[in-house]
């Protein structure tokens, strides 16, 4: 089983700057896309960025220009970099990570918990 570990969101007021970590683990499996998603009230559940092992990146429309997602892959870790925030980025984020086992060929995905991140005008 692959555990998922997000670190504590926070509350900021707009325009300040916020990072996230994801950690993501396994024995014996192999992670291939670790990514960020987020879910306001009311509102769908939403992709935010996301990572590939080779450092391929993919960003929201909303948040290019001011978010920054990167990843190490010798510890399995993701950051996402929030600059600029905005009351609409408040919601709640969850890490999600895309894993096989070495001796397998089917890919899972793997959610953490979601932690608040909240912004305040």
């Amino acid at each position: 089983q692959v555990q998922v570990v997000e670190s504590r969101g926070g509350s900021v007021q707009a325009g300040e700057s916020l990072r996230l970590s994801c950690a993501a683990s396994g024995r014996a499996f192999s992670i291939n896309i670790i990514g960020w998603y987020r879910q306001a009230p009311g509102k769908q559940r939403e992709l935010v960025a996301t990572i590939t092992s080779d450092s391929t990146t993919n960003y929201a429309d909303s948040v290019k220009g001011r978010f920054t997602i990167s990843r190490d892959n010798a510890k399995n870790t993701v950051d996402l970099e929030m600059n600029s925030l905005e009351p609409e980025d408040t919601a709640v984020y969850y890490c999600r990570a895309r894993a096989k086992r070495y001796i397998g060929s089917l890919y899972n995905d793997y959610w953490g918990q979601g932690t608040q991140v909240t912004v305040s005008s």
